[in-house]
């Protein structure tokens, strides 16, 4: 009998621990951006209004994050810079520059 649940116990921690890890590492709206900011809507009109928004548009979706990047691996040190914030975010404008309804996420968690 305990031989049984020591066979399938790590073999259900396995499955546990690669469900986290997966959920973990997906963005519903597209790839995990590495931004240089996190910014209010109200903070960064000028870049919202280059994007063909108003503010109250922008702020209704979430964060504008700033100088964005897909971050393509998680983990293996090439992903974000310490100064930089990992967010999902909604809609991209000028390669990057301008990211709109962007949530911060913590990829560590």
């Amino acid at each position: 009998m305990f031989s049984r649940i020591f066979v399938a116990l790590p073999l259900a921690l396995l499955v546990a621990a690669n469900a986290h890890l997966e959920a973990r590492d997906q963005c519903n709206t597209g790839a995990i951006q590495c931004c240089q900011s996190l910014q209010q809507a109200d903070q960064s009109a000028s870049l919202v209004q280059k994007c063909g928004l108003t503010v109250a548009e922008a702020a209704a979706q979430g964060l504008v994050g700033v100088n964005c990047s897909p971050l393509t691996v998680v983990g293996t040190g090439s992903g974000c810079q310490a100064s930089a914030q990992t967010a999902c975010c909604k809609n991209v404008y000028f390669n990057g520059g301008v990211n709109i309804g962007c949530s911060a996420i913590n990829v560590n968690a």
